[in-house]
């Protein structure tokens, strides 16, 4: 093993006002660990405090109303209770000097009657069926068939977005991300595959584009631009996601955010949690030219990987998931070249400490 001692990866990094320890992020990633009312728990502080040596932690997507929710035990940001529980995490990381944002996140499509009040069906931009199943409380389940939104529910869907920020302020967060990637609520909304309405939310990119820019807008109110992100995934087909003509799209949306001067994009190169090439003549890195603020790059980076893009200047910081499940002590691993924890998919939703908080750090002989 051998240190490295040149890469701007392990150094400190400054975002708008913030200043991370290193250039290395924890990305979001969906454990299924939210206790009873999806209330966050102490095992979940223990498991975000472990992991706090990355320089900018990304909570798990956390639903921004009950409507949101698609899959059993995921953290919500909009009762009494959930900020009280976010604001116990956010204080233990904070006392080891990390940062920590939380993903606002509406799954749309992606749920089941089970998930949601009252048995009501999952919406969607359009009544579009997801091939698919989601975790409910007695296993994985088909998708159903969605009812489309109306137009004038969209102002009391943006309004959610916009108390779930200011719940996150109040829950002690330094900063929120938008979840506009994977195929969930807002990503359909972009996508013409599930996107078939004729209204003003439909249609032209620009239509398309208008629910995730009001979101957007209304998160702006509430936090300082440097303080928000979102992440896109422009050619992941995830939860059955896809667009006839991405460029086009995601040139005009990450043009509009970066007019807005939010403090950051993150970006999931290639196909979430698969291969990073997908075939299309799409170049991803056209992205960054056309946004001014910090670019997150995400997706099956490794070390040699990561030390590669910061050579290159390809991306100003990496986001690691699965490597962070098993890897409390990911940056140290990482800058020592250490060997990494093999993660257990089959601890990764849902369960108690086991495959969540039990991994082995490099002081433990590891």
């Amino acid at each position: 093993m051998s240190t490295d001692t040149t890469s701007d990866l392990f150094r400190p990094y400054r975002l708008g006002k913030l200043e991370l320890a290193n250039r290395i992020v924890m990305a979001p990633l969906t454990r299924s660990r939210a206790g009873e009312g999806d209330v966050p728990t102490p095992l979940m502080a223990t498991y975000y405090v472990q992991r706090a040596t990355a320089g900018l932690i990304i909570t798990e997507a956390s639903q921004i109303s009950p409507q949101g929710k698609g899959y059993i035990q995921t953290p919500g940001i909009y009762s009494a209770a959930q900020i009280a529980g976010w604001r116990a995490i956010t204080d233990a990381v904070h006392a080891r000097g990390t940062k920590i944002f939380i993903q606002l996140w509406h799954v749309g499509r992606i749920s089941h009657p089970e998930l949601q009040e009252g048995g009501a069906l999952p919406v969607a931009p359009s009544a579009v069926k997801a091939n698919g199943q989601v975790f409910t409380g007695r296993g994985m389940v088909d998708m159903v068939t969605p009812r489309a939104l109306t137009l004038d529910e969209i102002p009391g869907l943006v309004a959610d977005y916009r108390q779930a920020a200011a719940n996150a302020k109040e829950a002690g967060f330094d900063g929120v991300e938008i979840h506009s990637a994977n195929g969930y609520l807002l990503d359909q909304f972009l996508r013409d595959k599930t996107n078939r309405r004729t209204d003003a939310y439909g249609g032209s990119i620009e239509n398309r584009a208008r629910l995730l820019l009001e979101v957007t807008d209304a998160v702006l109110e509430i936090w300082d631009k440097p303080r928000v992100g979102v992440r896109l995934s422009p050619l992941s087909p995830a939860n059955d996601i896809d667009d006839s003509d991405p460029e086009p799209l995601f040139t005009h949306v990450v043009t509009e955010l970066g007019a807005r001067g939010i403090g950051y994009l993150h970006v999931v190169e290639g196909v979430t949690g698969g291969p990073r090439e997908t075939g299309h003549s799409f170049r991803l890195e056209t992205l960054r030219g056309r946004f001014p603020g910090t670019y997150i790059a995400n997706n099956g980076y490794t070390r040699e990987l990561a030390l590669t893009a910061r050579a290159a200047d390809s991306a100003d910081l990496i986001a690691f998931g699965r490597p962070f499940i098993a890897n409390p002590d990911l940056v140290e691993r990482l800058q020592s070249d250490a060997p990494l924890n093999t993660p257990d998919q089959a601890t990764f939703y849902g369960g108690d400490a086991h495959g969540y908080t039990d991994y082995p750090f490099l002081a433990d002989g590891a």
